[in-house]
């Protein structure tokens, strides 16, 4: 776990050593490789996704080049192992030392990272994550005191680092049996105003583990004040109010937050609880959970504003502490899901525990990761498996049908939506998806009377709706029907979502159709600076350009329509385009006559 004290008179054994002893086994290979090398292939981690290193001839500069690529291109994986060889070339380059710990712990390799934290203690490195896991070190073997006292400032860490080891170290205390000292400590923190929920909620949560329920529920009230839309917070909230013989208020609490997210799977199991009469249990059940919490609650904050490394190496060691943390296993998976590395998301997404409620979402989330590593058979089977288990679950059943529709399996997709439609004992609004996505399938499939009646339906279901208004507005423009209403259906769309590329395009081709060839350009263009990858839109534009006379234009815009990878029907018409130009066409409707099936 940390270095290792070994009898008296003989040296400390530190993880620095054994790479040390690595580099020798692997010079000595050199020499004899028909004896050493089965040997040491075996010891070797597991290649790097990013090129394998060859292990006969390993340098310094090689492998920390190697890293930082792997780094950048967020493989924490292959940067940790590549680091890792850094490393062993030049054991004490402190610099090294601390990315090769950080990496360590990003990639979820906690007990490495424990024993690259004491090398940096025993160097003197400053780095409040590598005190934190030092003293959660101490902390796993009951030393609580002894944890607390690793716990050293790092005034060059910032408001997180004063924050984390705060809150780590009053869990230490309140481990230790020090309650008191534990709610003053965290009481004395200063910082910015996003610390108060987190000072509020932690000191609930270990007032309410030392079985002070009185004291937290007067501090979980402060921290639910500060924020209302914290799940976590509203929670504890609700399960304080109902152990301190509050059900009424408890039950308000969770049907307010029903209003900002409704049926969320963790309060309607409180919910259930709370109904149930029975007693309710501390939400964390022990010193090294409620770290968990805290790691978990600022490693899915910081997840969002774009430090996946910092947020991998927080949420990893949430689930070291707490393998049943199930947000911690959600928020890993949803970040790397944003990194592109749906392999990794599956893996974390697997940590939840079947106990969760939020395990059928993880599942789901499962099969949708399949989908993005183009298994489109498991992410199938996946989620057909889900199906079949809970036919009712919308969500599951929209998840399927939008993969097939993102395959352009639209006959099957429109099967399935079909299905979770009919399995509908009462039409509500927020069913207004299931009827957009099966008008989607059914436009696609030239069935457009059908696809128009499920438009329309979901329109219905949520005015407004900028998504529906746009396609259905756009399929109208697109056959030459019922456009004075299609038009005015895209402008307010625009209006609602005036920076989607896609819903101004809409706009422009919709002028275009109309015979406006100068307010389609205007249009367009704007199109085009909001999108400007898209082939569609330059095709588009292009179109525009021709018909308002700007031919070098046109043909600018067709050519970087072809580079941009259209849809292989499309490619010809573009082609064709570039060589002859436009063809003429009769007139275009008008607003006034083209309304179309009766309009």
């Amino acid at each position: 776990m940390t270095n290792v004290t070994n009898a008296p008179g003989k040296p400390r054994t530190t993880y620095r050593s054994r790479l040390r002893v690595l580099l020798t086994t692997t010079l000595v290979a050199l020499a004899l490789p028909s004896l050493s090398l089965p040997a040491l292939a075996n010891s070797q981690p597991e290649p790097p996704r990013y090129g394998t290193p060859d292990d006969l001839n390993i340098t310094l500069s090689g492998s920390y080049l190697s890293g930082r690529l792997a780094t950048r291109l967020n493989d924490f994986a292959s940067a940790a192992a590549f680091f890792e060889e850094t490393l062993a070339t030049d054991p004490d380059n402190v610099d090294v030392l601390e990315r090769t710990f950080m990496l360590k712990l990003a990639n979820g390799e906690i007990d490495i990272a424990m024993e690259l934290a004491a090398d940096m203690d025993a160097l003197k490195v400053s780095n409040f994550l590598a005190h934190a896991v030092t003293a959660i070190g101490h902390a796993q073997d009951g030393k609580f005191r002894t944890a607390s006292s690793a716990l050293k400032a790092d005034p060059g860490g910032g408001p997180l680092a004063e924050l984390t080891l705060t809150i780590t170290k009053a869990w230490m205390e309140a481990g230790a049996g020090e309650v008191d000292k534990a709610l003053r400590r965290i009481d004395g923190l200063k910082g910015p105003e996003w610390f108060d929920v987190f000072k509020a909620n932690h000191a609930a949560l270990i007032a309410q583990n030392a079985g002070r329920p009185k004291v937290a529920l007067e501090r979980i009230e402060a921290a639910y004040n500060a924020d209302r839309g914290a799940l976590r917070v509203a929670d504890s909230y609700a399960r304080l109010l109902a152990a301190n013989g509050r059900k009424a208020d408890a039950l308000t609490v969770l049907d307010e937050y029903d209003e900002l997210a409704p049926g969320h799977p963790v309060l309607k199991r409180t919910r259930e609880l709370i109904e149930s009469g029975k007693k309710i249990p501390p939400l964390v059940r022990s010193p090294m959970v409620g770290i968990a919490e805290l790691m978990n609650g600022l490693g899915s904050a910081i997840g969002r504003d774009g430090a996946e490394e910092l947020a991998a190496g927080y949420l990893n060691l949430a689930l070291y502490l707490d393998p049943d943390a199930d947000f911690a296993a959600i928020a890993l998976g949803g970040l790397y899901e944003r990194m592109d590395n749906p392999g990794r998301a599956i893996e974390a997404l697997e940590q939840v525990p079947d106990t969760s409620p939020l395990k059928r979402d993880a599942e789901i989330q499962v099969g949708l990761n399949y989908n993005a590593m183009d298994k489109v058979d498991e992410s199938r089977a996946h989620l057909e498996a889900l199906i079949k288990q809970d036919p009712g679950d919308l969500e599951a059943v929209i998840s399927l049908g939008n993969v097939l529709r993102s395959r352009k399996m639209f006959a099957e997709a429109e099967k399935v939506y079909s299905t979770g439609i009919d399995s509908l004992k009462e039409i509500e609004p927020q069913h207004w998806a299931l009827f957009y996505y099966r008008g989607i399938c059914r436009e696609r499939l030239k069935q457009w009377d059908s696809a128009e009646v499920d438009l329309r339906k979901a329109l219905e279901l949520y005015p407004d709706q900028p998504m529906v208004l746009n396609y259905l507005g756009y399929s109208l423009v697109d056959q030459g029907l019922k456009l004075d209403e299609a038009l005015e259906m895209i402008k307010k769309a625009v209006s609602l979502r005036p920076s989607d590329g896609y819903i101004v395009d809409s706009l422009g081709w919709a002028y275009y159709r109309l015979g406006r060839y100068d307010e389609a350009v205007t249009e367009l263009e704007r199109a085009v600076e909001l999108r400007p990858a898209d082939p569609v839109i330059n095709d588009h534009l292009g179109d525009a350009y021709w018909k308002v006379g700007r031919r070098l234009e046109a043909q600018f815009q067709w050519n970087h329509a072809r580079d941009l990878d259209p849809e292989p029907e499309e490619l010809p018409k573009i082609l064709d385009k570039i060589a002859n130009g436009l063809k003429e066409t009769p007139a275009p409707p008008t607003a006034s006559n083209a309304t179309g099936n009766g309009g």
